[in-house]
């Protein structure tokens, strides 16, 4: 009996969009955020509102219309209370665009879509000459360092201490 092993055929590129995260994702986004809270900053529905309230997005990353995962961004005139925010203020003055997160679930990693969330948060941020973000150290993140190194982020210095520490990353934007 003869079988045929061949190839399956190609699939489409599965759609990733951004899309304002409204009330009906809140729930959601906090359940991914304390999936994820090892990488993540720990996150209520309290430190979720004071987020949305100064961020400059708040999306919801979705592939064929399914939600996969959240990011959240600022830009320098926000009024947030990151440390590693306001390390970055000081230093690039309003010429930057900050990644707070990003958070995908686990069956869409290393299938490209954080490869076109970037594209598209990187697009956006062009206009103000970089993104900036920060990778944890300690705890260890080396897949996240590892993606960020081979999308061109370079790191530009160190915060934390003993038990919590990041490297702070930066890329050049062409505007």
């Amino acid at each position: 009996m003869s079988s045929d092993r061949s190839a399956p055929p190609d699939r489409p590129a599965p759609q990733v969009r951004l899309r304002p995260a409204g009330p009906a994702d809140e729930e959601w986004v906090l359940a991914l955020n304390l999936a994820e809270e090892a990488r993540l900053s720990p996150t209520d529905p309290a430190r979720l509102a004071y987020l949305r309230s100064r961020a400059d997005r708040l999306d919801v990353v979705e592939v064929d219309a399914v939600p996969v995962g959240f990011v959240v961004t600022f830009t320098p005139d926000a009024d947030y209370d990151s440390a590693n925010f306001r390390w970055f203020r000081q230093r690039y003055g309003d010429a930057f665009c900050y990644l707070d997160r990003i958070a995908l679930l686990p069956t869409v990693r290393r299938r490209g879509v954080a490869s076109r969330v970037y594209d598209e948060l990187e697009a956006a941020a062009a206009t103000r000459g970089r993104m900036v973000l920060e990778v944890n150290l300690l705890p260890p993140n080396p897949g996240s360092l590892a993606f960020h190194t081979r999308r061109g982020y370079a790191e530009v210095g160190r915060l934390g201490d003993e038990e919590h520490l990041v490297v702070l990353l930066t890329k050049d934007l062409p505007g």
